[in-house]
């Protein structure tokens, strides 16, 4: 694992144990088997729905995309907030949105 990947556990302290897996040339983030954020070209992406994407918008804070036959596709993730990488309560509250929008989209 990189660097940037095994210094999440530190951001998210106060969020809980979080663990990273390889996927597509990047890592998925979990906590209890549920990923919540992903990291790709060494950014963070935490999750979004409809609930909780304005928050991301609202910060100017793209979604993450990548290209399938020379389209852009967008996901359900959006780029973290700077804040959280020096603040674990900023980091604990959007870890919380996260990974509440990736339990809405488990139920559904």
């Amino acid at each position: 694992m990189n660097e940037f990947v095994n210094n999440l556990d530190e951001v998210f302290t106060l969020f809980g144990p979080v663990h990273a897996r390889k996927m597509f040339g990047g890592y998925g983030i979990y906590r209890d088997k549920l990923m919540f954020a992903l990291v790709a070209e060494g950014e963070l992406f935490l999750k979004a729905d409809e609930r909780s994407r304005g928050a991301f918008i609202e910060l100017g804070l793209p979604a993450f995309e990548y290209r399938k036959n020379d389209r852009p596709i967008k996901m359900s993730y959006y780029l973290a907030p700077e804040a959280i990488f020096d603040d674990p309560e900023a980091a604990r509250e959007w870890a919380d949105r996260a990974y509440a929008a990736a339990l809405r989209a488990k139920r559904k």
